[in-house]
């Protein structure tokens, strides 16, 4: 590589954002993003996340953001209460101190943002192709709001997801459908407008699975409530779900619900018409490849994994910070030195994910995916 190394981290989000950020921080300052939304408002971000003491905490830390993260995460949301479907409260676990406070998707995307150089990210941005050369280096061939355009990087890093770009240049593998579909659903100012729905709610999270279907919520910023519908269901069944039929989709919903407690039904009646259905895909656990100087992933596009670990967006920070501190301490051997830690850590997350995916609703309150994931651990090391 030159010195400095030239970086093109494909994708945007937290683990994108955050490996420029801590790059920047310690002057390193040939980094581009490149995103394909056109903004950081082109979408909605998605709901909640927490970000865990020894993960997404540490790589705050790196990025010098975290007492401006402090500032706006919410502790009293750490609070977590399980369910039975007639309403029963099975396990109430209280907030307490500051292990894994929430915070809103757009939030953290926000203040990642803001903490760049101006420029740092190229919207609108999409990756066509990526083409090896002889000196080691990588051409990018982009499409954006200006037309194409050519970069030459010395270290590609896909950050760019499920469907990763990048991953190609280092292996076959593909995500596959884990059996699982979320159907998201949204409350604006729940307090004021549905206040037996804020009820049922409570502070942090509530959740009630049973068999084949589930039902969670999750307190939002702003006093808004994100609802998480789980059916574990065929991977053509989103395809014939209205979901751009807001009613109708309500009432497809709350049939799977039939003889749960009116209060949990109501969650989904008297949601807003914001209705988002999501297939749940993995990659394979433990997943490896043959370590290049020029090319790697972080984040979902090297563990993607279901969320019923939550490790995912925690994981992605903590890559990025590892690689980070691995190309300042020697671009040359950076790639293998970062991989040599995430490839266990994330192995052991996606294992204890996939047992919570696996045994959610099935009664079965040891295989706790937490508890999974620390027992994994030796596993993949």
């Amino acid at each position: 590589m030159t010195s400095p190394p030239r970086i093109a981290v494909v994708g945007g989000g937290p683990g994108g954002l955050t490996l420029a950020r801590v790059l920047q921080r310690h002057g390193i300052d040939h980094v581009t993003v490149l995103e394909q939304e056109d903004s950081a408002t082109a979408r909605d971000q998605g709901r909640s996340l927490d970000l865990h003491a020894g993960s997404g905490q540490d790589a705050l830390h790196a990025a010098g953001l975290y007492d401006t993260w402090a500032a706006l995460a919410r502790p009293e949301d750490q609070a977590g209460r399980r369910l039975t479907p007639d309403g029963t409260v099975l396990a109430e676990e209280p907030a307490e101190g500051f292990a894994n406070p929430e915070i809103d998707r757009g939030q953290l995307r926000g203040l990642l943002l803001d903490a760049l150089a101006p420029g740092t990210v190229r919207w609108g941005t999409r990756v066509e192709t990526l083409t090896p050369r002889p000196d080691g280096s990588h051409e990018l061939r982009v499409q954006g709001p200006d037309g194409p355009d050519v970069l030459v990087a010395d270290l590609v890093v896909g950050a760019d997801g499920a469907w990763s770009r990048v991953r190609p240049l280092l292996c076959d593998a593909r995500p596959s459908y884990t059996g699982v579909t979320f159907v998201e659903l949204f409350h604006t100012d729940v307090d004021r407008t549905r206040p037996t729905v804020a009820a049922l709610a409570g502070r942090g999270s509530t959740m009630c699975f049973d068999g084949d279907r589930g039902l969670a919520t999750q307190r939002l910023a702003a006093g808004n409530l994100g609802v998480y519908v789980s059916l574990r269901v065929d991977e053509a069944w989103v395809d014939g779900f209205p979901a751009d039929d807001p009613p109708a989709a309500r009432a497809a919903l709350l049939a799977w619900f039939d003889g749960w407690a009116p209060a949990l039904r109501d969650v989904v009646a008297l949601a807003d018409d914001a209705v988002v259905a999501r297939r749940l895909y993995a990659l394979p656990v433990g997943l490896r490849w043959p370590t290049h100087p020029g090319v790697t992933l972080l984040g979902d596009a090297a563990h993607l994994m279901s969320p019923f670990g939550g490790q995912g967006a925690n994981l992605a920070m903590l890559d990025a910070a590892d690689l980070a501190a691995a190309i300042l301490h020697d671009p040359a051997t950076a790639t293998a030195r970062y991989e040599a830690a995430m490839w266990p850590r994330g192995a052991a997350a996606a294992h204890g994910a996939a047992v919570g995916l696996a045994t959610v609703g099935r009664g079965d309150e040891a295989d706790d995916p937490r508890d999974a994931f620390l027992a994994a651990r030796e596993q993949y090391t």
